[in-house]
């Protein structure tokens, strides 16, 4: 059965090859056939190189997705932010999944990581992640200088997922 949404929706990992004899491979094409609108890359479950991103980053363009690449330290960020992508999601992996949040545990690596994005890149949108379980994280790190957030293990646990959804989604409205 297939369903469309009103919302954008992200692969959880593309590859760093072209079309061709890649069988096995997910690629930028793919995804985007697929009906996604970018892809999620270098999560902590998914490490990649530098040079991997920055091709990947390069094929989402090419493909006309969005991407958002995840980065654990200040200097990981800085890196990719020099490589143009849409969005950087700051997330210590330590802190996935524990319900305490970076913005709690770790609010110097946000003011500290956008900071020090900044200065090379203007344009790229700051999210942060791990352990964002509450509205009030939400609120935290905006108040830090993150655009949003990146959340999956609050929502999909979570027996009333849209509540918590809407919840985190009031903040940041507000």
């Amino acid at each position: 059965m297939s369903r469309t949404v009103d919302i954008p929706v992200y692969s959880q990992h593309l590859d760093s090859v072209r079309p061709g004899a890649h069988t096995g491979h997910v690629i930028a094409e793919a995804v985007k056939s697929a009906g996604a609108d970018g892809s999620l890359l270098n999560h902590s479950e998914r490490r990649i190189t530098p040079l991997e991103i920055a091709e990947s980053v390069k094929l989402c363009v090419d493909a006309d997705l969005r991407s958002l690449v995840c980065a654990d330290t200040t200097e990981t960020s800085v890196e990719i932010a020099r490589m143009l992508p849409d969005m950087i999601a700051i997330e210590p992996p330590e802190l996935i999944g524990t319900g305490v949040s970076v913005s709690k545990a770790r609010p110097e690596l946000i003011t500290e990581s956008v900071n020090q994005i900044r200065k090379v890149n203007h344009t790229v949108r700051v999210l942060c992640g791990a352990g964002i379980t509450t509205a009030e994280d939400v609120s935290k790190a905006l108040e830090l200088g993150s655009e949003g957030v990146l959340v999956a293990s609050a929502v999909v646990k979570n027996k009333d997922p849209r509540a918590v959804l809407e919840s985190m989604a009031s903040k940041m409205l507000s």
